[in-house]
Formats: C-alpha cells, structure tokens, sequence
C-alpha cells in the first residue's frame, strides 16, 4: 500500500522531532520513520543550551521540559590530570531561561514524539526505511518492520534526521578504511555522584576529551570520545573488561575530578558505545537524498556540547525555509533555491561552532601540547566563559554581529506563520 504525505522525515530523535512539529505546526501532512521504540538510552553529552528552551516552548514541550530537567547550568569546568579550572557560564540574558540545563535522551526524544503524534503526525515505530527512490519530484520510502514489508510513503519534501555513523541502504556506500584518528563515543549514568549540581565540567585526557553533567533526578551524566588507538592500548594493558569499563577506569586514572564525581557513585545500567563518530560539514541537501538537519547535516566534537543544540536549531531553520515555500514545493517545484537558502544558513550558524569544536577537541587529546595553556587558565579561569561564548552557548538562531536579537524574538515573528493553515 501507498501512502501520501506532504513530508516524511526519517529519524525520531530531537532534529526529526523538532522538523515534524515545525511542519505540523504549519498544517502540512507529515510521516515520522523511527527504527527503535521509544522510550530509549542514547549516547549524547545530554546538554541543552538557553537558547533552546524558548524553542521548546514553541514546539509545545516547554512544560514538560521544565518539570523533568536538570538544575542550570551555570558554571563551566575543565578538568586536565590532576588540575581542576572552573568559571561561570555566560548567560542567556532576556530570555525566559537564562541558562541551559540537562535532560536524558530517553525522556527528550519522547517528549517531542509525542508532541508530533498530538500535532496529528503518523508514527511509524519501530519501523525502518529500505529504500528510497526518487521519482517524478516525489520521493518514495520503502518500510518494512521485522524484515516484514510494510508498504510505501510518497512525499514532495524528505527529511533525513538519523544519525551520523548508522549506515543507512539508501545513501551509496563509501569505503572507510578503519583509522586510528577515528571516534568512539561511550555513555554511562551515575547516581549518589560527588559532581556538584550546575557544574558542566570538560574532561581533557590523552587520546580523549569528555564531559560530565547533572541532569534528571540528580543523576550524573559522563560521556566521553575515544581514538579508536587509545581505546586499543587500554584494553591491552587492563585486565579483560568491556570497551565501556576500561574508559571508566581509564578516566579515573586520569582525571582527578572524574575521580571526585565517582568517588561512592553508583552505574544505572550499562556503558552505550557508538561509533565511529566523523564529526564534519556535510551536505544539506540532496535531489536523491532529500533535506539533512540534525547530525546527518553536520556534526561539532563533542567537546562543545552543542549536539542538542545544533539538531533543534537546524530543524527549526529548515522547517522555517519549508513553511515560508510551502505552495511551490507541494505543487511540484524543485527544491534546488529552498536548499540554497538552507545551506547559507546552515553554514552561517554552525560551520564556526564545528570548526571551533575541533580545534580544542584535538588539544583537549594532547594534554601535552596543550600543557602551555594551563598557566594561562590558573590565571584566568574567565578564558573557559569566552570558549562557551564562542561556542554558541548563547547564540540565538537570529543572532547578527550588527543586531544581537534574541531567540523568543524570533518565536514571536516565526509562530504566526507556523500556526496558519495556509500561507
């Protein structure tokens, strides 16, 4: 069976949630494709920065989100060996939330699927997509669930929000030789942790850069990237562990304030591991491949913390450049100026941020090049705060170098026109 819809969006995590609000907002028809049921563990650092919150509010999750999320955010750290730096994080001024806060992927993701499925968005759960073909300015999805085909999707607009190292059949395969430079990103949560709450600490250690932080119900969030050379020569000289228990001991060994935070902490449920993770710039838009936001669009390091962040405001821009196109794309016109425009902005918001972020992820895996530095830090702690500054912690999508506007400026002018039933 064929099923019409104005846009499908492949991937269920915040960047295809956020997209398929966005949409529905606007009244277009929309088909969500997620592979695994809900609710359900990520790896991902769990941070989301001020300028976040006014757009969760937007998409109808603001409540919700504030009932269940971490304490603010309002200090950053950078823990190197046995040294600890620590100074205040910018705030979000004139916002409703001055600082960002923390919340576990398994409430997050849930929180917008549902808002999506309220909007009247057809849930495909758990199902996956196993083709993709283009035809006569229709994109056509192939599903199937538990090797079982379920039919076909067919839309003028597709949007891909999965993730960045899944292998996905549709897109042609490249041969990645394995590198020794390539990531692995590991999660695990801690309770009865020693990190005191609002405290975002940077972890920096050889072959490796981390985060923790204190989200829902007081648990402790550490996540962390690995070079797959690191990881190897751990596991050799340990006794035999599990990838997961080895970063573990590894960063304790390392990291005096990892040590503090776990000192008496208590694991709730196994080490996530992912990878390889390739942070880079990728495309926004292709004719086979349709529109990319999220991860899928482009990835930063990590290190910055902006993964939430990027995958929100990126859905946000591309349903902005959608709604304000709506007419022409869903009588038949090609997609080639939207994808234009999106790309512009795309790169304007985030191809620094994800420069920026590889710059200090590789000198956060060489503490001994970095060594020089750490003088400078003990005397001005206040360096970290212009590194979150510079990283977007406090960057509106609508931010200009002449006109520093604010996020709930650019709700305010954006959700009548998403409200409209036709533009």
């Amino acid at each position: 069976m064929t099923v019409r819809y104005d846009a499908i969006v492949v991937g269920g995590g915040v960047a295809g949630g956020t997209a398929a609000i966005v949409l529905a907002q606007a009244s277009w028809s929309v088909a969500l494709v997620e592979k695994r049921a809900f609710p359900r563990r990520k790896v991902c650092g769990e941070c989301i920065a001020a300028p976040n919150i006014e757009l969760l509010d937007a998409l109808g999750v603001g409540t919700e989100f504030d009932k269940l999320a971490g304490p603010p955010l309002t200090r950053v750290g950078l823990c190197v060996g046995d040294e600890i730096f620590r100074s205040a994080l910018p705030p979000f001024a004139g916002a409703r939330a001055s600082y960002g806060r923390a919340l576990a992927r398994e409430h997050l993701d849930a929180l917008l699927l549902a808002r999506a499925s309220r909007l009247g968005v057809a849930i495909r759960q758990p199902c996956t997509v196993k083709s993709i073909e283009r035809r006569d300015a229709l994109y056509t999805c192939r599903l199937a669930a538990d090797h079982v085909e379920l039919g076909e999707l067919v839309a003028p607009v597709l949007i891909r929000a999965h993730g960045s190292w899944e292998p996905q059949p549709w897109l042609p395969s490249a041969a990645r030789n394995a590198r020794d430079s390539d990531l692995f990103a590991f999660k695990a949560t801690f309770g009865a942790s020693g990190l005191e709450p609002g405290v975002l600490p940077v972890l920096a250690f050889p072959g490796g850069y981390g985060g923790m932080v204190i989200g829902d119900g007081g648990r402790l969030t550490l996540a962390c990237c690995v070079r797959r050379d690191a990881l190897r020569d751990w596991r050799a000289g340990a006794p035999p562990a599990a990838a997961g228990e080895a970063v573990q001991a590894l960063l304790e060994a390392s990291c005096r304030g990892v040590r503090a935070a776990l000192a008496g902490a208590q694991r709730e449920g196994p080490w996530l591991a992912v990878g390889p993770v390739r942070p880079g710039i990728r495309a926004a838009w292709s004719e086979r491949a349709g529109f990319a936001v999220g991860n899928a669009a482009g990835e930063a390091h990590p290190i910055l913390g902006e993964g939430i962040s990027m995958a929100i405001q990126s859905a946000w821009l591309l349903g902005t450049h959608l709604t304000r196109e709506r007419d022409a794309l869903l009588g038949g016109e090609r997609e080639a100026s939207v994808a234009r425009a999106y790309g512009r902005d795309w790169r304007s918001h985030f191809a620094a941020r994800v420069r920026l972020a590889a710059v200090l992820a590789h000198l956060a895996m060489r503490p001994k090049r970095a060594r020089a530095l750490l003088p400078l830090l003990r005397a001005a702690p206040g360096l970290l705060t212009i590194m979150a500054r510079l990283g977007g912690k406090v960057r509106a999508l609508d931010d200009r170098e002449a006109r520093p506007a604010r996020t709930h400026t650019m709700v305010a002018a954006t959700a009548p026109r998403l409200g409209d039933k036709d533009p």
